[in-house]
Order: structure tokens, then sequence, then C-alpha cells
């Protein structure tokens, strides 16, 4: 993707002035007075996403205003607040006039990249409005990070919303090992009859009805004397519920619940792409949960990888079952740190709508610092509590736990509690249950696959939170 960003500042680059309400009419008083009368006139009050043309003493275009709403100050910059602009822009160079701090700079920077995604796969006719206005870096952004991000964003969006029909585990796989090659990472699956030999008899169990076998994608990168970091991530490429079917309204969606999986591809492409002093490991159970003669079915028992037995409730509680193998299996080498991402719950979403993650950890420092890069990225997520008392409503009269509570209460926290047994407890761990998926048209943000966490852990990981735990 052309991320329209220009290095040094083109002859005849126009102006962008960054103005929010509680500024406006200081900033128009420093304007000309023909501009300052077509301020008023136009009744431009910096609401958010406004964007204001001003006229030249010529009748060209000398400049526009961008509305950052109520933000109170340019501290308070989000990702988005630059994310409209590529596409009410006239064409030609542009240059933000309004200097900005170093995290402003880069976030602004950031939103106007976003805010030129496009996934346009399917159609004849691709990028029917022409995205072809440019503008300079404002100083103090960091470029190199937001071209990374921007990049992670869109592999992990397209993933997303690219159908199950041409995104089964078989490609998921594909992306995986292409994004594996690129960056000289060593590249390995257990597929299909391999996985009960392997002891992964609930990957097996999600994933053998499905048209494509199911798998384990396991991508290894990193000098073995760093940090040990394991990444897993869900990646149901689509979900019919199994034999406990969804409705066709709750199965309209389900191509993005592989969600947690292009995230956690999106995080590890800005971890290599950065060589930050890593050992990095991605985990991801590839599977379609689907129905035929060898579906799972509710009351069966399986036997996970860490040997605790699962009494199937409900067959559309899938993700957890896969994901419970693969954090074993992850446990298995106590790395220094793990995260799991992945479309879990409709509950976590009743709680915290789409924008925020619910974030489970069973280690407060780690969390913390999770919340503390999430803040500076504004890449926002919410702490919730791993409730040791609702531990007891997994219990099972015929295994050791079921994969579902006999109640309708705390699905996320229910959840979190099952994917909490197959973690050891010195192992630092950190759950997000994500939505994936944006379901309102918004600036940089078009009805679709949504990247979600992918800023907060890298910085997690990148900066002093991750070095402090080290130390």
């Amino acid at each position: 993707m052309n991320d329209g960003i220009s290095s040094t500042r083109a002859d005849g680059s126009k102006p962008i002035w960054l103005v929010n309400e509680p500024g406006h009419e200081e900033w128009r008083s420093g304007l000309p007075e023909a501009q300052a009368n077509w301020v008023r006139a136009s009744a431009f009050k910096g609401e958010q996403h406004r964007l204001l043309l001003l006229p030249g003493a010529d009748g060209t275009i000398a400049g526009a205003a961008l509305g950052l709403g109520d933000s109170p100050g340019l501290q308070e910059i989000s990702p988005w607040s630059l994310a409209s602009l590529p596409d009410k822009l006239p064409p030609g160079a542009w240059h933000l006039a309004t200097p900005l701090p170093e995290t402003s700079a880069t976030r602004a920077l950031l939103g106007w990249v976003l805010g030129r995604y496009r996934f346009d796969r399917y159609r004849h006719q691709r990028d029917a409005v022409t995205l072809s206005a440019t503008l300079e870096a404002p100083a103090g952004a960091d470029v190199r990070f937001v071209r990374s991000a921007a990049a992670a964003d869109t592999l992990a969006r397209n993933l997303i919303n690219t159908p199950a029909g041409d995104m089964g585990p078989e490609e998921l796989a594909v992306a995986a090992a292409s994004l594996a090659q690129r960056h000289g990472a060593g590249f390995e699956q257990v597929v299909g009859d391999a996985l009960p030999r392997a002891g992964l008899h609930m990957i097996h169990a999600v994933g053998r009805a499905g048209p494509q076998p199911p798998r384990l994608i396991d991508l290894r990168w990193g000098a073995a004397d760093h940090p040990r970091v394991t990444l897993v991530g869900k990646g149901v490429c689509f979900d019919t519920g199994g034999l406990d079917i969804k409705n066709p309204q709750g199965m309209l969606l389900m191509k993005k619940d592989m969600g947690g999986a292009a995230c956690v591809l999106g995080l590890a492409q800005m971890v290599m792409d950065a060589n930050l002093p890593l050992q990095l490991r991605v985990l991801i159970p590839a599977v379609e949960n689907s129905v035929d003669a060898r579906a799972y079915r509710p009351g069966d028992v399986l036997r996970s990888r860490k040997g605790i037995t699962v009494e199937v409730g409900n067959t559309d509680a899938e993700g957890r079952l896969v994901l419970a193998d693969a954090l074993a299996l992850a446990d298995e080498e106590s790395p220094d740190l793990l995260l799991d991402l992945a479309t879990l719950t409709g509950a976590a979403r009743v709680a915290l709508g789409p924008d925020l993650p619910a974030l489970f950890s069973n280690d407060d420092s780690l969390a913390q610092s999770i919340e503390s890069a999430a803040r500076e990225e504004g890449d926002p997520l919410w702490r919730m509590p791993l409730w040791r008392p609702y531990d007891e409503d997994l219990i099972s009269k015929v295994a050791d736990i079921s994969n579902v509570a006999g109640n309708p209460f705390a699905g996320a926290i229910i959840g979190g509690l099952f994917l909490q047994r197959f973690v050891s407890r010195k192992t630092p761990w950190a759950h997000i249950d994500l939505f994936g998926w944006n379901p309102r048209e918004r600036p940089g943000r078009p009805v679709g696959g949504q990247a979600q966490a992918i800023r907060a852990l890298f910085r997690m990981l990148q900066g002093r939170h991750f070095r402090q735990r080290q130390e």
C-alpha cells in the first residue's frame, strides 16, 4: 500500500492546521482577515474530522483546517485524528502547520496512513477514489515505526477480511510461511492426523470435520540467548458453531474468528521488522469448526496436550479448546512471557463493546506493563479479573473440567479461567479477548476487519516495560 508519506516538503506544499474546539477562536484570530471571515461564515468550530479548505487571495486553495473535536490539547491526539484526511484532501502536497509533540506527531502520521487502507481484493474497479494527496512527515514523527505499524495493521486486516473460502487453515499457514520466509524465521506445521500423535487432540477434534485438515502452525525467530516470548493466536478460520450450530446472524461474521491469529502475525511482523532482541515463537491452531459425520459432539470427552480431560458442554466454545492445546505446548518451554490473542467470547463484547479488548493476566506486573503501553500508544484495552471463585463453574461430572459453565454469567472470565488451567503459575501470561472487527463506518476504520492490541503489545515488548521485567 502506498502510504502517501513525503520525507521532504514539496514545492507548493499547502499547510494543514489542527484545530480543537476549545482553541478554535484563538486559532481563527491569527488568520488574515479574509480567511478569518471565511472560517466564521463557514461556522467551522474545530468539530472532529471536519475539514475546511481555506481560500487564497487569488481564489485558489491556500490551506486547510482539520477539526480535532473537544480534545483538550495536542498531547491528546489519537491515532485516528488524521484518518479522514486521505479521503477529503484535494490532490497535491500537504504539511502540518501545527507543531506537535513527538508522540502526537507519530500518532498523527499513523492515522494518515491507516486512513488510506482499502480492502479491494474482490472489486473489479479498485480504489475508485484516487488517493493522490501526500503528507510531509511532521517533525519528530517516528516514520519507521509508523510504516511498520501500518504494514502490520494491513496484514491483519487483510487476513480477517478475506472470506473463509479463500482463507482456510491452509491459506493461513501459507501467510505465516510467507512471513517466516521474509524474515528468515523457521516454520513448521503439524497437520491433520499427525495432531493427535503429537498430543494435540483438541485441535484435531475441533477441526477434523472441516474441508481442510486442521493444523498447528509453528514459527520461530531470534537468537537462543534472548528472552523467550511466545505468541498464541486463535485461528478458527470459520466457525459454524459445530453441532451446536449458530443461527444465520451469528454465523455472518465468522470469517473473522481467526482475528487473534491475524493480529499475532501482525505483531510478529513488527517484532521481526524491528529486530527486537527476543527469541520469538508463534503458535497458531488453525481449524474450521464445521459440521459433518466427523464433527465432535456435545458430551464428548477430549484429552488435552496437558493431560487434562475436557467434557464438551458446547461445540461452539471451540476456540478455548484449540488455544488450550497450543498454550500447553508453549508452556512446556517455560517462556519468559506468554501472550494469547483470540476472538474468544461474545460476553467480552457485551461488557466492553467492539473497541475495547479484554485483558486477563496471571501477573499484575505484566498486566500493568501492557496497560501502560496501551495508554502511551493509544491502542486501548481493559483489564478484567480472573475471579477464582468462578473456577468451580467449570466442574464436570465426567471429566476434569467442562469447556463451558453451567450458567450464563461472566462468560469472558470463564473463558479466561479455562485457558489459565493450561498455563503454569510460574509463567507470566496474558490473554486478550478481542473483537477483530469494526461494525460501523469511521475514518480509517471501514466496516470490516480491525487489528487490535498489536501496537500496545509491540511497545510493551520494545520498551522499558518488558526490560524492567527482565532486570
